[in-house]
């Protein structure tokens, strides 16, 4: 398997010391995750691997915000124009049930006076909804993204890149994080004179997969652009973390 960036490994070495060398016992078997003797001569060795995925989902998180002298004018304003960016997902091809409300605020804004500059007073409401489209169709990120700004959103707040099945990727890195375990180990066995011996533990963990976010100033930009810019979703790293106790034979 090619090599790949990013990887790291710790390394630690914990020697037990057995009452003669010519007189020691055979290694005994043991139970996976059992504790290893004391008197066990053993080599602990740490190694991360990585993985890479295309995601194959995306969220994407549209506000509409209105501004009204009364809190009611401000939120019926928005409720229309947000139904109008709605309605026209949905006339896209996107399932109502794909699009759901992630926030939603009414608040007063207020303004000095500065003939009384300890009052303060309201100067209207605004109001913001915003929603969150999920969808599978990557492609269509870019007019899907346009379809909501033409229909009334004016926010974009986010587009994030996500992996629904990670089995796979997990088990690569998994895999890769051994793979590179063992090889240290065996170079550390050889430059100590000793044999490698059988995995007498090990462990494992696999980092969270965070979702891969646009940059902000993208989305900015391509709010303000008359045409559509196309957003590529790129890669999803997986990272696995793994620990590996090998017995130490021979002299």
């Amino acid at each position: 398997m090619g090599s790949q960036q990013g990887f790291g490994i710790r390394l630690a070495v914990a020697l037990g010391v057995l009452a003669g060398l010519g007189g020691s016992p055979p290694l005994a078997a043991q139970e996976p995750g059992a504790p290893v003797a004391a008197s066990q001569r053993t080599i602990r060795v740490s190694g991360m691997g990585e993985a890479r995925a295309r995601p194959d989902a995306a969220r994407l998180t549209f506000a509409v915000e209105t501004f009204a002298p009364t809190a009611r004018e401000a939120g019926q304003q928005n409720a229309a124009t947000m139904e109008q960016v709605v309605a026209a997902l949905v006339a896209a091809g996107v399932p109502r049930s794909d699009v759901e409300t992630s926030n939603y605020t009414v608040f007063p804004e207020y303004v000095h006076d500065p003939a009384q500059p300890q009052a303060e007073r309201i100067r209207g409401y605004r109001a913001t909804n915003q929603v969150t489209l999920r969808t599978t169709q990557l492609p269509r990120v870019g007019e899907l993204i346009d379809t909501a700004l033409g229909a009334g959103a004016n926010r974009v707040d986010g587009v994030m890149f996500e992996l629904r099945d990670a089995d796979a990727a997990q088990a690569e890195a998994t895999r890769n994080a051994v793979e590179r375990a063992r090889a240290t180990a065996q170079t550390m066995a050889s430059a100590l004179g000793v044999r490698l011996g059988p995995v007498l533990d090990a462990s494992t963990g696999v980092g969270p997969i965070i979702p891969r976010p646009v940059p902000m100033a993208r989305l900015q930009a391509m709010a303000a652009a008359a045409a559509s810019t196309p957003i590529e979703p790129g890669e999803q790293t997986v990272r696995a973390d793994v620990t590996l106790v090998f017995a130490i034979e021979g002299g």
